[in-house]
């Protein structure tokens, strides 16, 4: 059997396909299972060992580009697949597919897509109110049921290149460590504080931890206020490391604190311990996936609204969201606890 997924543009919501790539592992056998995503997720995927083969989409954001896609649906009719499976709703995600006659074309309904997918399904946000569900649930028959649980994302990491990526950027592999992501692309509503953030930089380096903060090139702004705000207390890599490099620092840290975005579903799918902060959106939608996350939300009258900025200009959900209660969440992880030994160990790396 040979699959073709289709994979969504952003990263957190990649994470949460892998799910769906296990399931469909688990109802073929021997299958090749490909997928074809946007160049900035590739390293992501390939991180995923269910997936062969990992390809480039012909357009990305707002573009169409219909020679490459001609090219690349000759590219894909070699391959021979017998499905593909397309995940985001846009009318360009399925073209490559169909003009590559893949015999089946799964994927839900959306922007102008009757005749590009002849396997098309409904939401059912009733039953599956979760990403990774709808996901999971086009690895289906119509008419059957998901499980209950679904498998937990798992990006594999090599050692080597990790070790390599700590040298480049000159952190040091032997101190315990932070990670705090302070970015979210989606918009301000979902970003925690630069001073909050600070604040907890202090707390945990006081604490004797090196703490390093992960982002983008679009964080570098928020990376460089918190920085500011706390100084001498962290590393700021915003917007200095590749998405491979990002993986390999978040995998080196003890404990990482994230906003509700890419990177938080990146650090679960390392089964790092992490405590996971919401404020305009809602776990009940994107949860992180994995027994090591910590979900830390107000649950105020007007939240979440899924807004990029607050509607009513107070942003009460994230400011009243303090370090102390987050530092409450990393301690219940264990995260604390585990380091202390190495701590006392090597007092001089305090």
């Amino acid at each position: 059997m040979r699959i073709l997924v289709v994979a969504p543009s952003w990263i957190g919501d990649t994470v949460l396909a892998q799910p769906l790539f296990k399931l469909l592992h688990a109802r073929h056998d021997a299958l090749a299972l490909d997928v074809l995503a946007p160049s900035w997720t590739l390293p992501l995927v390939e991180r995923m060992p269910e997936v062969r083969r990992a390809t480039g989409s012909p357009a990305g954001h707002g573009e169409l580009r219909l020679e490459l896609q001609r090219q690349t649906a000759r590219e894909l009719a070699r391959e021979g697949y017998d499905q593909a499976i397309v995940l985001p709703n846009s009318f360009k995600s399925a073209l490559a597919p169909w003009l590559a006659r893949v015999p089946v074309r799964t994927g839900y309904l959306g922007e102008l897509r009757w005749g590009l997918l002849n396997d098309a399904r409904r939401v059912a946000r009733t039953r599956h109110p979760q990403i990774s569900q709808q996901y999971a649930a086009l690895s289906l028959a119509r008419g059957e049921t998901l499980p209950d649980l679904l498998p937990a994302p798992a990006l594999r990491v090599d050692e080597a290149q990790r070790h390599a990526t700590l040298a480049r950027l000159g952190l040091d592999a032997d101190r315990p460590a932070a990670a705090l992501c302070p970015g979210a692309e989606y918009g301000p509503a979902k970003r925690w504080p630069a001073r909050h953030f600070a604040d907890l930089a202090q707390r945990l380096a006081g604490l004797g931890f090196a703490v390093w903060l992960v982002g983008s090139a679009n964080d570098a702004a928020t990376g460089s206020e918190i920085a500011r705000l706390a100084p001498g207390a962290v590393r700021d890599l915003c917007g200095r490391t590749t998405l491979a490099e990002a993986l390999d620092v978040l995998d080196s840290a003890r404990i990482v604190v994230s906003n509700d975005s890419g990177l938080m579903h990146v650090a679960a799918a390392l089964q790092k311990p992490l405590v996971a902060l919401y404020g305009s959106s809602s776990p009940a939608y994107t949860p992180p996936l994995s027994r090591d996350a910590r979900i830390l939300k107000l649950d105020l009258p007007c939240s979440p609204c899924f807004k990029r900025e607050c509607p009513l200009g107070h942003f009460k959900c994230m400011v009243e969201l303090t370090a102390d209660r987050v530092l409450s969440a990393i301690d219940s992880t264990g995260a604390l606890a585990a380091a202390i030994p190495v701590l006392e160990k090597n007092p001089e790396r305090h």
